[in-house]
């Protein structure tokens, strides 16, 4: 099915092994949307991955450090997050993102590891 609507999509925890996102998604075979919550207060624990990651930030603000790098964003901001880079982020105000990643096959975003 190629249209969907996000309110009609399941909303689930995307990766809990670090991080308290939760929200609907999209996926294909080589890219994945969401729509993602953050709580107030909620840390996306430090971590690498595989897949190149763009956000965009449409309500509240966060602290995220992507490899050295750290900042302060809100409303209108995106950011990028290659491949294989250590991050993290920290809610200041509940926050609503547009997530953009790659697919890596046989990399499960959702466990957050290698998948035979």
């Amino acid at each position: 099915m190629p249209f969907f609507r996000w309110d009609e999509l399941e909303t689930e925890l995307i990766t809990p092994k670090y991080s308290p996102a939760r929200g609907p998604f999209v996926q294909g075979e080589k890219i994945m949307m969401g729509r993602f919550s953050y709580p107030a207060g909620g840390k996306v624990k430090a971590h690498a991955h595989p897949n190149e990651q763009i956000v965009w930030v449409m309500k509240g603000r966060a602290r995220v450090r992507i490899g050295e790098e750290e900042k302060v964003v809100g409303p209108g901001d995106v950011y990028m997050i290659p491949a294989d880079t250590e991050h993290e982020t920290e809610t200041l105000e509940e926050r609503e993102v547009i997530v953009c990643k790659n697919v890596v096959p046989k990399w499960s975003i959702k466990n957050a590891e290698w998948q035979e």
